[in-house]
């Protein structure tokens, strides 16, 4: 039963994103060789197609990734892919714990490695194409390796916990992970700006005074105090521009990328920041982190009554149930079925 419900939440998924997209796709390609009115005195014809191209080579790519994504979990479950890295990883004969946290790395690693193609072909074949790619084989090489690294660092002793806590701790346990995963998320939140950022990206204060002068303005009238107003260099990566705020409490700051302010004058820049500013203003942070956690507690609740049922297992391709393994099928499978609540997610966010 387990397996059959599997795939048919499977192909629906499947079949419901490339009906999805394929919308999409005719959409854009139909109004492709007319700038909509509201624009045509602001945007050229040129402008207007380069970007439909644009997004239609990105959307093409990723009807490759979903048929690919789906294929690679029917090889981690019913093909029994996870079965494999599983008993390599027990045949060292390790505490349960560490097994259970390096077999959970492993997949994730090697999930990582498997998807690096079309991070290669993103970046060097569909950005150089359209003019946007800065990055270097050198830097994207770089990147990757902090970021393995960092997710070690960050993701080993979280996954450690985790699992102590489902093994030691019943029959609540769930409720303690959920509010370790809380705090953990909260952590993250607070430590980026100051902490995680600058290992990939270079930041320095915004000199030009007068937009400076702008920016506090607009973020007085908010009520939005921060740690400082920062220019980071995104040029480094890609022409694309962007800003945003991030982290909480007093250690928020406000970030321009340097493609932004070389693209933007002030009215434009100050435009981009009010619209980032209005998710502050109308507490859009605050419901995410609130949505976030509920729909966690909900998951978790879900996955404590999975552990015990034999089915979950077995009908997912897994022949030694174990509280990772179980980890490992809740976070892969989990996504078929919230999938179909993206509607009510859209409608929140709206």
């Amino acid at each position: 039963m387990v397996t059959t419900i599997f795939i048919i939440f499977l192909i629906a998924s499947l079949l419901l994103n490339l009906w999805l997209d394929r919308r999409q796709i005719n959409s854009i390609t139909s109004h492709r060789n007319k700038v909509p009115e509201t624009f045509q005195q602001h945007i050229s014809l040129e402008a207007h197609q380069k970007a439909a191209d644009y997004t239609l080579a990105r959307m093409r790519l990723g009807i490759f990734e979903l048929f690919y994504a789906s294929i690679l979990l029917l090889v981690w479950t019913l093909g029994g892919g996870l079965n494999v890295v599983d008993e390599l990883w027990r045949r060292v004969e390790l505490d349960n714990l560490i097994t259970g946290s390096l077999v959970i790395i492993s997949v994730l690693l090697i999930g990582g490695a498997l998807d690096l193609p079309f991070s290669l072909y993103r970046t060097f074949k569909i950005e150089q194409k359209f003019g946007f790619n800065r990055t270097t084989p050198g830097v994207f090489v770089t990147d990757l390796v902090k970021q393995v690294i960092l997710s070690i660092v960050l993701g080993a002793p979280l996954i450690w916990v985790v699992l102590w806590l489902m093994q030691d701790v019943q029959p609540y346990w769930w409720l303690k992970v959920w509010a370790v995963w809380m705090g953990f998320n909260l952590f993250l939140v607070w430590a980026y700006p100051a902490f995680i950022a600058p290992i990939f990206n270079k930041f320095k204060p915004l000199d030009d005074e007068s937009l400076k002068t702008r920016i506090e303005t607009l973020l007085t009238r908010c009520g939005f105090t921060s740690n400082g107003i920062f220019v980071m260099d995104g040029s480094k990566r890609s022409s694309h521009g962007n800003a945003y705020f991030s982290g909480m409490g007093q250690n928020k700051r406000i970030v321009f990328f340097d493609t932004l302010l070389d693209s933007l004058n002030e009215d434009e820049v100050e435009a981009v920041l009010a619209h980032e500013l209005g998710h502050f203003k109308h507490h859009h942070v605050k419901k995410r982190i609130v949505t976030m956690s509920l729909f966690s507690l909900v998951g978790l609740a879900v996955l404590a009554w999975l552990l015990e049922q034999q089915t979950f297992y077995t009908g997912l391709g897994v022949t030694a149930p174990s509280n990772h393994m179980a980890l490992l099928l809740f976070m892969m499978v989990s996504p078929l079925f919230t999938f179909f609540l993206s509607p009510v997610i859209s409608g929140l966010s709206r």
